[in-house]
């Protein structure tokens, strides 16, 4: 099954790539490496606020990075065209705005993790590091930033 069928039968359809907040661009290719800047998590096209441990838990957490992977996805995409050019999502870093007591910021993460193996199967397994900070920006509870080797 191609990518698009499977992001089809995900009921997934890629958003347009977001214009940068900052002084950065979207993504940077060298070599057969695309580093995608880090992309908060939004609900209803505004920054979705919170602090995981303080007003939201575990799971909507996880809502939030997956909603980060869809994102992450469409501007993949317009980096590389076609994201059947992918050939191994490489590594994911996440930022999980947290309480001090709050230590399942790996479980928020998979919720992008599972969602790229979803749609890239073995080509989506990857290297992962997930954190706890004291802040993001906007005041966004998650975000997360891609690393994806193309062919």
């Amino acid at each position: 099954m191609s990518i698009q069928e499977t992001l089809k039968q995900l009921g997934i359809e890629l958003p347009p790539i977001a214009v940068p907040a900052a002084a950065y661009v979207p993504f940077v290719q060298t070599g057969n490496l695309v580093f995608l800047s880090g992309h908060i998590a939004k609900k209803d096209g505004k920054p979705w606020v919170g602090q995981l441990g303080v007003d939201m838990g575990t799971d909507e957490g996880k809502q939030a990075a997956r909603a980060i992977a869809i994102d992450l996805l469409g501007t993949l995409q317009a980096a590389v065209g076609d994201l059947e050019r992918v050939r191994r999502i490489v590594k994911v870093m996440s930022l999980v705005n947290s309480a001090p007591t709050f230590t399942e910021q790996h479980l928020v993460t998979n919720g992008a993790s599972e969602l790229f193996a979803a749609v890239f199967g073995e080509r989506g397994a990857h290297a992962r590091s997930a954190f706890g900070v004291a802040q993001i920006p906007m005041g966004a509870c998650v975000e997360i930033e891609l690393i994806a080797e193309v062919g």
